[in-house]
């Protein structure tokens, strides 16, 4: 489980984000303490605030009076609605808010339900409640909580490799909540550049992203249109402007992860380790789809743009381990789209390995000579050597003895 804790000054804002998820069946008011609940499920803010600002006195010398926090259990921890505000509320007697008024609500907008929980800093006389080592003591609270109700634990185990959203299937309906889901994923956990790279991304879940540009009397736009795609990527549904999926979705805000994404990498080195993993799997193989298949297993997805005739003219590899999304030619010339296709177009690209194998028929017999001594050292080896021919043993012993009798006849002669 993972806990979130924000500290601001809208009151009014906090509660009417939780009420939107509410009155538009995106959510579940679960539980209340000291303000009202009208037993219909529904979330007036009205109301509501007013019963918070009776909690208070009006003048109050804190500023930032509201804590809004997220508690994200595991997507495998399924827990029921009772559960859950069971934990929100055990989780707010332990941070020292108890005693103050509260609402939980549930969130099921995207497929990872969680709980939202608005309050106060401030109690009734006034006294701002302890927020001293606030996260610290959150964390430790969290850790308790998954350990009593065995929940999963929250750090992220090293090399995990676990996809946070699910592919967008039309035939499920309720296209928007599925592509909300998407967005919300690739727009927190992953890094991009480029729209190209946000694109690619986006493909994994069969969503596709375009940029929109117009004007409107004498202001221009520039805009991003969701899309939904089939399994060979031709976009099907309906389309979807990027303004009903909240602002982290518009151009402005992805334009912004740009910048963001870029300076992440650079700090954090994201780039060495996937274009290790990529370099290393090149070198085992020449097919592309196995390439592909054995990058996958390692945690990176690959996508490859093609021409109608096969050619690869682009290629971005999302590397699930880092969170980082890259283009081939922004790790180096090596890994660009030419390279690549060079790689995978070679002439034995398509062809299994030829084991070499000597026939019986091809070998030859060696004979070992013995060398004499006052010989040429090199003599003998040139059996071994393929441009020199056989040597009668025969022929051998016949000139050595022409050299011993040379010998004789050179010492009388000195004599």
């Amino acid at each position: 489980m993972v806990a979130k804790i924000s500290i601001g000054s809208s009151l009014y804002g906090a509660l009417a984000y939780n009420a939107q998820k509410v009155n538009a069946d995106e959510g579940k008011l679960l539980a209340t303490n000291k303000v009202f609940d009208g037993g219909d499920g529904q979330m007036d803010c009205t109301r509501l605030l007013r019963d918070f600002c009776n909690c208070m006195p009006e003048n109050v010398r804190t500023r930032n009076t509201v804590i809004h926090v997220s508690l994200n259990p595991h997507p495998d921890d399924r827990l029921t609605d009772m559960e859950m505000a069971n934990i929100a509320q055990i989780y707010m007697e332990r941070l020292g808010y108890g005693n103050q008024p509260y609402v939980i609500v549930k969130h099921e907008d995207i497929d990872r339900h969680h709980v939202h929980i608005v309050s106060v800093n401030v109690d009734e006389k006034g006294k701002r409640i302890d927020r001293d080592f606030l996260f610290r003591r959150s964390e430790r609270i969290r850790k308790e909580l998954e350990r009593e109700f065995n929940l999963h634990p929250a750090e992220r185990k090293r090399n995990e490799i676990r996809e946070a959203a699910h592919t967008v299937n039309i035939d499920k309906g309720d296209v928007k909540k599925q592509i909300a889901s998407v967005l919300l994923s690739a727009t927190t956990r992953y890094c991009f550049q480029s729209m190209g790279e946000y694109r690619a991304l986006l493909s994994l879940y069969n969503i596709h992203v375009e940029e929109t540009r117009g004007k409107v009397g004498r202001r221009e736009y520039h805009g991003l249109v969701y899309s939904t795609t089939g399994d060979k990527g031709n976009k099907v549904g309906n389309p979807f402007k990027a303004s009903l999926f909240g602002k982290s979705a518009s151009y402005a805000a992805i334009e912004k992860r740009f910048s963001l994404s870029k300076k992440q990498i650079a700090e954090k080195k994201f780039t060495e380790p996937t274009k290790r993993a990529v370099l290393q799997t090149l070198g085992e193989t020449y097919h592309r789809a196995k390439f592909v298949n054995l990058l996958k297993a390692k945690g990176i997805d690959t996508v490859l743009r093609l021409t109608d005739e096969g050619r690869i003219y682009g290629a971005t590899f999302i590397d699930h381990r880092t969170g980082c999304v890259l283009n081939g030619s922004r790790m180096g010339k090596e890994l660009s789209a030419n390279a690549l296709q060079e790689h995978f177009t070679l002439p034995y690209a398509d062809e299994k390995p030829i084991p070499f194998t000597l026939h019986p028929e091809e070998t030859v017999q060696k004979e070992f000579i013995i060398q004499d001594d006052n010989e040429n050292p090199s003599f003998g080896l040139g059996i071994l050597n393929p441009s020199s021919q056989a040597v009668n043993a025969e022929e051998e012993d016949s000139i050595r003895k022409m050299k011993r009798r040379k010998k004789r006849k050179g010492k009388g002669r000195t004599m």
